[in-house]
């Protein structure tokens, strides 16, 4: 890429496309592109299409995609799968299209098989059951990592995929009902340090900035302390200790976004989709 190559980045709002926007933005590239979703709905076809007839991008990552934590993907499966399987579809069907030089899209490590063994390989991928509670998301992955390779293989198009491992950084999405593990816990950890000190401001002040979900945010009366803690409580924050999803048995791997940012634009900058082969 040169430095004023014009570059789309969808989804520069979300943790991972701003990550990227400022590591662009910090190594000098000077012609980007980036839209809101009220700008430009990337499930709609013809909108995306226009778009791109009328921008004509060199250069895009696809980092635009419906998100969230266990709950949330098995609350919403129908919405994870239909819009993430729509905004992969549009964008790297009009990045053929209208001729872009190079695509990367972002995926996600849920890909792989729920039981894969360990440590887990490319291979492994398609071999075996995915896990249930995120399955229609990792399905939409799954598929736009194999558009990418088919349009590679059908038309000579430049496009790559990254899985990154779990995520977390500025930006992030601090729901306890619909965040990743790390920012939930987080939160989860700097709310109880909050209720331990007894600085009922601090938690008024967080509870303001960010929704706790679940349905709970109607309940909340700032004024009253017993209301707090009951809500707090049933979040899993509670004055004797904090409550955590999970056994404890299964090994989690966390990436700051930047770091992730950092080696996505080294992959634009030196990887091509020909190089990728080999390691299929």
């Amino acid at each position: 890429m040169e430095k004023d190559s014009k570059i789309y980045v969808a989804g520069h709002r979300g943790m991972v496309g701003s990550a990227i926007l400022r590591k662009l933005q910090e190594k000098g590239y000077t012609n980007i592109i980036v839209r809101t979703h009220q700008e430009l709905d990337l499930t709609d076809q013809k909108e995306v299409r226009e778009f791109f007839e009328k921008e004509r991008p060199e250069y895009v990552f696809l980092a635009a995609a419906k998100v969230g934590g266990i709950l949330a993907n098995n609350t919403y499966k129908a919405d994870f799968i239909y819009q993430n399987i729509m905004i992969a579809s549009n964008v790297i069907e009009a990045s053929y299209r209208y001729e872009v030089q190079k695509l990367l899209n972002l995926g996600s490590s849920c890909i792989y098989p729920k039981h894969a063994p360990q440590p887990m390989k490319e291979e492994y991928l398609l071999t075996r059951p995915l896990e249930p509670t995120n399955e229609p998301y990792a399905i939409a992955k799954i598929s736009s990592i194999k558009l990418c390779r088919y349009f590679n293989e059908q038309y000579g198009t430049n496009f790559i995929s990254v899985m990154p491992t779990n995520l977390y950084g500025p930006n992030d999405n601090y729901n306890l009902e619909t965040a990743h593990v790390l920012p939930a816990i987080m939160r989860k950890f700097h709310l109880g340090k909050l209720l331990m000190k007894k600085d009922w401001e601090g938690i008024k002040e967080d509870l303001k900035k960010y929704p706790i979900g679940f349905g709970l945010d109607r309940e909340i009366n700032l004024e009253d302390k017993e209301n707090i803690l009951k809500v707090l409580e049933r979040v899993g924050v509670r004055e004797d200790g904090i409550v955590v999803w999970g056994t404890g048995e299964v090994y989690r791997e966390f990436m700051h976004v930047d770091d992730l940012a950092d080696a996505c634009v080294y992959l634009k900058e030196n990887i091509e989709a020909e190089e990728v082969k080999k390691y299929n």
